[in-house]
C-alpha cells in the first residue's frame, strides 16, 4: 500500500463519503496543479482518531476508572506530545480528575492489575503539570504492590480474587509494568521498579511461552481453574490479544531498564523468540494476525485489529532499537498497511476502526472465535494510536 495522501483535514474528512476504505483514501491521485514526482503528505490518522474519538465522548461520558479507556488515552497522550495540541492534554486531565480528589486521593483498591494501567495517567499529568495530587494517587498503586498477592515464583496473580487466584494472564504484565518503569523513572524509585518490571515479563515469560514462540493465554499454578491443563498449567489456545499485550509490555521495559539489568538478556531472548513466532504467524494475505494465533487455516478464524496493532508496534520498535533484526521492520510495515485497511472514514467525517475484539476471559477456541467484533472499541483505538505513533513517520 502506498501511504502518501493530500494532508488529512477537517474539512476534507468531512467532505469523505460513507466508509472510504483507508487504502482508498490513503493514496489518491495528486492534488492539481503538484509537481509530478513531488511526495504529498500522509494522513495524520492519529488526529484523525482522536478528533473522532473526543466528539463522540466527552470526559465525562467516555467510561469509568479502567484499562481500555486508560490504553486510549494513553495513546492520545502520544499523539498529544507529538502535536502539542492542548486540547488532547486538557481531556485526559478533565477525565482523570473524576477520579483523583485535590489531595490525591483516589477511590480505587487496586485489587487486580487491570485497574492498575490506567495509572500511566497519573504519571503523565505529574510530569506534565507538576501537581503533587498526582503522585499520591499513583503512589497508591505502587504501595499496594507491597502486599499484592503473587506466585511461588514472584509473578503478580492477575486479581487478588478467589477466581483469578493462582494465575497468570500475558495481559497482566502490561497493565502494571509500563506504568512501574515510568513511576520509577517519574519518582526516583527505579532501583525497585525496573528490577520488578524485569522480574514480571521474565516470570510470565518462563510459564507462557511455548516451543512456537508464542504466549498461552493464562496460566494457573494451581492447576485447579477449569480451562487449564493439569501437567503444565497452562491455557489452550494463543489468544492474539493477550500475546499483544505482553510483546507491548516487553519492549516498553526494555526501553527503559538499563543496559545492566540482570534480566535484560533473558527479556531480550523472550522477545526475539516471541517475533520469530510472530513472523511465522502473520496472515501473508492481509499482513494482519488472527484471533486464535496459530490456527489461521480454520474457516472461522478471523483478524483481529487491535493484537495487529500492537505486534506491528512492538516488532518496529524493538527492529528500532536494534532489540530484533532489521527485517522485523519490513514483517512491521505489512502489519501496518493490514491495520489501516480495516480503518474507513464515514459520512459524519469520523475514522472508524473494524474488527476490534471486545474484553476477553481466558478459554476455548470456540469462545474467542465467538467474540464481538467491534468497531471503534478502545482495545483496539488505544493500540492504534500507539503504533500509529511509532510507525508513521518511519
Amino acid at each position: 500500500m502506498a501511504l502518501t495522501a493530500v494532508a488529512l483535514t477537517t474539512a476534507i474528512l468531512t467532505a469523505l463519503p460513507a466508509a472510504v476504505p483507508a487504502s482508498a483514501v490513503a493514496a489518491p491521485a495528486p492534488p492539481a496543479g503538484a509537481a509530478v514526482g513531488r511526495p504529498v503528505a500522509a494522513p495524520d490518522w492519529s488526529t484523525a482518531v482522536v478528533d473522532s474519538t473526543t466528539a463522540r465522548y466527552t470526559p465525562s461520558t467516555i467510561g469509568g476508572w479502567s484499562y481500555p479507556v486508560g490504553l486510549y488515552l494513553y495513546g492520545q497522550y502520544l499523539t498529544y506530545k507529538r502535536t502539542h495540541d492542548p486540547r488532547y492534554l486538557t481531556y485526559i486531565k478533565s477525565y482523570v480528575d473524576r477520579f483523583v480528589k485535590s489531595d490525591g486521593s483516589i477511590d480505587q483498591s487496586f485489587d487486580s492489575l487491570d485497574s492498575m494501567q490506567a495509572g500511566r495517567l497519573l504519571v503523565v499529568l505529574h510530569h506534565e503539570t507538576g501537581q503533587d495530587r498526582y503522585r499520591k494517587a499513583a503512589k497508591k498503586i505502587r504501595d499496594r504492590l507491597n502486599t499484592y498477592p503473587r506466585t511461588s515464583d514472584g509473578g503478580f496473580w492477575h486479581a487478588d480474587t478467589s477466581s483469578r487466584a493462582h494465575q497468570l494472564w500475558a495481559d497482566g504484565v502490561y497493565m502494571v509494568n509500563p506504568f512501574l518503569v515510568e513511576y520509577g523513572k517519574e519518582f526516583g524509585d527505579r532501583a525497585y521498579t525496573d528490577d520488578e518490571a524485569a522480574r514480571q515479563l521474565a516470570v510470565y515469560g518462563s510459564h507462557l511461552q511455548v516451543a512456537n514462540g508464542l504466549l498461552k493465554h493464562a496460566y494457573d499454578e494451581s492447576r485447579t481453574v477449569s480451562w487449564a491443563d493439569p501437567q503444565t498449567g497452562l491455557a489452550p489456545e494463543h489468544w492474539c490479544r493477550a500475546v499483544g499485550w505482553y510483546s507491548m509490555a516487553i519492549v516498553n521495559v526494555l526501553d527503559a531498564i538499563p543496559a545492566n539489568q540482570t534480566r535484560r538478556a533473558q527479556l531480550l531472548g523472550i522477545l526475539g523468540r516471541l517475533a520469530a513466532g510472530l513472523e511465522k504467524y502473520q496472515d501473508p494475505a492481509s499482513g494482519r494476525w488472527f484471533q486464535v494465533m496459530d490456527k489461521g487455516d480454520r474457516a472461522d478464524n478471523w483478524t483481529e485489529t487491535s493484537c495487529s496493532s500492537m505486534f506491528t508496534y512492538a516488532l518496529s520498535r524493538g527492529a528500532q532499537q536494534g532489540y530484533l533484526d532489521p527485517h522485523f521492520a519490513t514483517v512491521a510495515r505489512r502489519g501496518y498497511e493490514g491495520v489501516l485497511a480495516k480503518l474507513s472514514v464515514g459520512a459524519d467525517g469520523r475514522t472508524n476502526l473494524a474488527d476490534i475484539t471486545v474484553g476477553t476471559n481466558v478459554g476455548d477456541y470456540a469462545y474467542y472465535i465467538a467474540r464481538t467484533r467491534a468497531t471503534n472499541d478502545f482495545h483496539g483505538l488505544g493500540a492504534f494510536l500507539i503504533m500509529n505513533e511509532q510507525l508513521r513517520g518511519d
